[in-house]
């Protein structure tokens, strides 16, 4: 028999990859979506189970505010909804029209843009942001006659910090330009008006803020004709034509929904509606307030951003290497973090010269026990390690 090992207690802080615990509701959901035939309008003659695509649909509009429902679009992930959203905008811009994008974006905005920058189909600007945002003058500023879409984060997963989206947007249409942002980090998080937000695509995620699972994601578009489709099939609609439909969701919807997946999503909306997204950033603020202070009263810890508007906390702690810290704070604290880029390069390589960093992120689930221990935890660290050793 093996020796029983005492390990602590676990404690999740790695929330902006993918939240846990899930909501039971959504647990539930998706064993009630998988205990019937799957029920999907134009598929099945059953009438057994949820139409869980129009009660993902419905949860996530009313959630976002995004009207109407239909122009809200399920995809795998926020990447693949990017890749669609980016491709499709910029049909037909063969001639290498400007794209605009930022140092705090992800890898999911940044690889699709430079690989046609590579290509010769666009010529990118990459912006600089100060104090972990990007100027609505230094967008301006950028502009050239040939820009046609800029895209973005709403919010940095590096640095908690939350783009002026409104100010942007509105630059961005007084000059005939489309945007496209990426609320991979914002969606359940802090409140989301895309009624009045000057967006033209909004892309979300389902296993991080929204409670799902992976393998769910989607976006909102404003005026689906600007925006070609890249992917073809069945549709279980106007099936006799052999041509993607016009209508929506089905023009950028093709082959068998995720049901599982969307049930989930559905699940995390309505639970997120249930308590309040006011009331969900209100807790985060708080919590996330709380372990900052604390991390700076120890001078060998670096807080890269002192006043994130999520719940995001990346830091480093001089003479030691952000991945020695994650695995202590692992095998030691039974802390899960995440250490490293967190693919968002150019972030990193402004803030830390291209070091990475240690993540903490918190949820709707995190306790003011948890950030305690964190806290604690990570001061200990901290207080052990010498600054004269290693990195800076």
């Amino acid at each position: 028999m093996s020796p029983t090992i005492d390990r602590p207690p676990l404690i999740y802080l790695n929330n902006a990859a993918t939240t846990w615990p899930k909501p039971p509701e959504v647990l539930a959901a998706i064993t009630q979506s998988l205990a019937l035939p799957v029920f999907g309008s134009g598929r099945t003659t059953g009438s057994q189970g949820e139409d869980y695509v129009a009660l993902a649909r419905e949860a996530i509009a009313g959630l976002l505010a995004a009207d109407p429902p239909e122009h809200v679009v399920f995809t795998s992930s926020a990447t693949d909804s990017l890749n669609i959203l980016i491709q499709g905008f910029l049909a037909g811009c063969d001639a290498g029209c400007h794209v605009l994008t930022t140092e705090l974006d992800h890898n999911s905005v940044l690889r699709p843009l430079h690989e046609l920058a590579r290509q010769g189909r666009i010529r990118l600007t990459v912006l600089p942001f100060t104090d972990g945002a990007v100027s609505p003058d230094t967008v301006e500023a950028a502009i050239t006659p040939d820009t046609r879409l800029m895209v973005t984060a709403h919010g940095s997963n590096v640095l908690g910090s939350v783009q002026e989206i409104a100010r942007i947007g509105k630059v961005l249409h007084d000059h005939d330009i489309s945007f496209i942002v990426d609320g991979a980090q914002t969606a359940g998080h802090i409140p989301v008006d895309l009624w009045s937000l000057p967006v033209d695509a909004y892309v979300f995620t389902g296993h991080k803020g929204l409670f799902g699972i992976p393998g769910t994601g989607g976006f909102y578009v404003r005026d689906p004709e600007t925006i070609a489709p890249t992917r073809y099939g069945g549709t279980g609609t106007d099936s006799f034509s052999l041509f993607q439909p016009r209508d929506m969701p089905e023009r950028f919807e093709s082959g068998t929904h995720n049901y599982p997946g969307l049930a989930a999503l559905a699940a995390g909306a309505e639970y997120i509606a249930g308590i309040g997204v006011e009331t969900i950033a209100e807790k985060a603020e708080r919590q996330t307030a709380f372990i900052i202070g604390e991390l700076k009263e120890e001078p060998n810890v670096t807080v890269y951003n002192e006043s994130p508007s999520l719940p995001i906390v990346s830091f480093n702690i001089r003479g030691m290497e952000n991945d020695d810290v994650g695995f202590i704070l692992a095998r030691a604290y039974g802390i899960v973090a995440r250490t490293g880029l967190h693919c968002a390069p150019l972030a990193h390589r402004a803030i830390d010269g291209g070091r990475g960093s240690v993540r903490l992120s918190l949820s709707w689930f995190t306790t003011d026990e948890e950030c305690r221990v964190a806290a604690r935890a990570i001061r200990e660290i901290a207080q052990h390690a010498d600054p004269s050793v290693g990195s800076p």
